[in-house]
C-alpha cells in the first residue's frame, strides 16, 4: 500500500503554489495524499512567517498536527517560517522531525523511514535539488488558478523581511510559464510574486525591455480569464494597464501601504495620496467597471494623527471595492524596527476599527450599485461564483443558482446585495 502524506499550508497564494508543486511531486513519486492527518506517513506544515501573528498560528497549527499523526508518521516544517527561523525553529520543536527550507529534495521528506523523532535544521540540508519555482504541476482540481511567475524581491520597503529570506528577484521563463498554464487547464490563471510588476527586469534579453506586458499577453491568449495580483503603483504604466484592461478582468490590486508622502517615505515607498487618486481615476475613465483592491499599514513607527487623517480622507475620495488594514508589525532585520515614534496599540486599534467601518460601508454601496446589472461570472462550486470584480478567496462572492455548472461562464442578474457579498439569478 502506497504511503501517504497530508499537507497544511499557511499564509498567501505564494505558499499555496509551492504546495501544489509539492503535491504534485509526491504524487508522482508514487505516494497518495489524504485529507486526515491522522492517516498519514508524511505531513507537511507550509508555514507563514510574515508578521508576529502569522508566526502563531504556524506554531499553533504544527504542534496541533503532531498530537494527531499516528505512530511512526513524520512531520515536516517548510515554507518561509522555515527558511527564515531553521535552525532555531528545529530546536525549538523538538515534536518535529524536519525543518526543511526552500529547495529541500523531496526524497529527504521520508528519508527516516526508522520513525524516530529528528530535529534537522536547514544548515544540515546539503545544495537543494527541489525547485518549487519551477516544479510541474497538475491539473488544476478547481476553474481558477494561481501561477507564480517570480521568486523574491528587490525592494527594500522598511517593513518587510521578505527580501531577507525569500531572496532577490527570480523571474521564470516565458516558456516555463506557458507550459505550466497550459497543464492547469484552468478558467482564470491569477499571476502571483511578491513584486509582480517588476516581473522580467532581471531577464531584459529574454524580455526585450524586460516588462511584464508581453506575458500578461501570452497567458490572456490562452486563458478567457487573466488576473494580476500584487501591483506596485510606481510600475503600473500606461503600457500595463492597457494589457491588463485588454484582458477583459478589469482588476487591480495595488500594493499602496499608505498615501501620507513624508510615512511612506519612512517606509521606502513610492508615491502619494494624490498620485495614486490620478491613476485610479486615470484607470476609471478607460473602464468605468475597473475594480480595485488595496492594503494599507497602520500605525507604522512616525504614524500621526494627521497621517491617519489622510488615510480616512483617501479611502473616502477613492472608494476602492476592496480594502485591508492591517497593524504595523515589527519584524526582525527590517529598517522600521531601529525607527523611532512607535504608535500605541490601543491608539493602533481605534484608527484599524475606523477604516474597517469606513471601507465595510464603501464595500456595501459598491456592490449594492450593481444591483440590477447583468455580469458574467465564472462558477468555482455549486452555488458560488464570481465576476472579474472579485479575486479568488480574498474578496465576495456571488451567490448563484446551484444549478449552473461549475468550472462554466454564465451570464446572470444581480437581484441583491448583503455586504460583500452579491446574490444573482438565472438569466
Amino acid at each position: 500500500m502506497s504511503q501517504r502524506f497530508y499537507v497544511e499550508t499557511l499564509g498567501c497564494p505564494k505558499n499555496q503554489v509551492d504546495s501544489d508543486k509539492l503535491v504534485g511531486t509526491l504524487l508522482a513519486d508514487g505516494m497518495a495524499a489524504t485529507d486526515d492527518p491522522s492517516k498519514a506517513d508524511l505531513v507537511v506544515v507550509n508555514t507563514c512567517a510574515f508578521i508576529e501573528e502569522a508566526r502563531k498560528e504556524s506554531i499553533d497549527t504544527i504542534l496541533a498536527l503532531e498530537e494527531q499523526r499516528k505512530s511512526g508518521a513524520r512531520i515536516v516544517v517548510t515554507g518561509c517560517m522555515a527558511e527564515r527561523y531553521g535552525a532555531e525553529l528545529a530546536e525549538a520543536l523538538p515534536e518535529v522531525d524536519q525543518v526543511a527550507g526552500f529547495g529541500v529534495p523531496v526524497n529527504l521528506l521520508m528519508s527516516n523511514p526508522s520513525g524516530k523523532k529528528k530535529s534537522i535544521p536547514v544548515s544540515a540540508v546539503q545544495v537543494p535539488t527541489l525547485d518549487l519555482l519551477n516544479l510541474p504541476r497538475p491539473k488544476s482540481s478547481s476553474p481558477w488558478a494561481y501561477v507564480k511567475i517570480a521568486e523574491g524581491c528587490d525592494r527594500t520597503c522598511g517593513f518587510c523581511a521578505i527580501p531577507s529570506f525569500r531572496g532577490p528577484q527570480r523571474s521564470r521563463d516565458v516558456a516555463s510559464i506557458l507550459s505550466e498554464v497550459e497543464q492547469l487547464e484552468a478558467q482564470e490563471i491569477v499571476l502571483i510574486a511578491q513584486d509582480l510588476a517588476s516581473y522580467g527586469k532581471d531577464r531584459p534579453d529574454e524580455l526585450g525591455a524586460g516588462s511584464i506586458v508581453p506575458l500578461v499577453q501570452a497567458v490572456s491568449a490562452m486563458s478567457p480569464w487573466t488576473r494580476l495580483l500584487y501591483l506596485y503603483p510606481s510600475d503600473l504604466t500606461d503600457e500595463l494597464i492597457d494589457a491588463i484592461l485588454a484582458t477583459t478582468v478589469p482588476y487591480f490590486d495595488l500594493s499602496l501601504q499608505h498615501v501620507s508622502k513624508p510615512l511612506l517615505r519612512r517606509m521606502r515607498r513610492w508615491g502619494d495620496g494624490e498620485r495614486y487618486l490620478r491613476r485610479i481615476t486615470d484607470i476609471r475613465a478607460r473602464d468605468p467597471h475597473a475594480a480595485f483592491r488595496s492594503n494599507f499599514i497602520v500605525g507604522y513607527p512616525g504614524e500621526t494623527e494627521e497621517d491617519h487623517d489622510q488615510l480616512l480622507a483617501f479611502v473616502e475620495e477613492a472608494q476602492l471595492d476592496w480594502c485591508g488594514f492591517f497593524a504595523y508589525s515589527p519584524e526582525e532585520g527590517t529598517y522600521a524596527m531601529d525607527l523611532d515614534g512607535a504608535v500605541d496599540a490601543h491608539l493602533m486599534n481605534e484608527r484599524l476599527a475606523e477604516l474597517r467601518e469606513l471601507q465595510d460601508d464603501i464595500t456595501a454601496s459598491r456592490s449594492d450599485a450593481t444591483i440590477g446589472s447583468t455580469i458574467r461570472v465564472l462558477v468555482d462550486e455549486p452555488g458560488v461564483a464570481r465576476s472579474t470584480r472579485e479575486a479568488p478567496e480574498i474578496d465576495g462572492i456571488v451567490e448563484v443558482p446551484t444549478e449552473l455548472t461549475v468550472g462554466r461562464f454564465h451570464e446572470v442578474r444581480v437581484v441583491d446585495a448583503m455586504g460583500p457579498d452579491r446574490v444573482a439569478e438565472s438569466l
